[in-house]
């Protein structure tokens, strides 16, 4: 049986890859793929953004060989960084209550 860290990882492949494809590579996600990817699975986080342009500044910073797509691991430096900063919230959470 998966542990719950197994059972995650297999999400994040699995997500990539329901959105990548949809335009061509499918080991890559457009710019298109990648919004709609958000509008699906960070709703929460995306309505958050009071800027419209939010999906084109984290392409822009995703994409760091410069191809204009996201690859896996450029994904999954998004997820590190949206982890991190709700590790934080958490521990602030968490101290505010003792």
């Amino acid at each position: 049986m998966p542990s719950d860290l197994e059972r995650a990882m297999e999400t994040l492949i699995t997500v990539f890859h329901r959105y990548a494809g949809k335009e061509g590579n499918s080991n890559t996600l457009s710019r298109r793929e990648l919004k709609q990817l958000m509008e699906s699975e960070l709703a929460s986080f995306l309505k958050a953004q009071k800027d419209p342009a939010t999906v084109d500044k984290i392409m822009k910073d995703l994409d760091t060989n410069g191809d204009g797509e996201v690859n896996f691991e450029e994904f999954v430096s998004l997820v590190v960084g949206l982890s991190i900063a709700c590790e934080q919230c958490y521990q602030q959470h968490k101290g505010g209550k003792k």
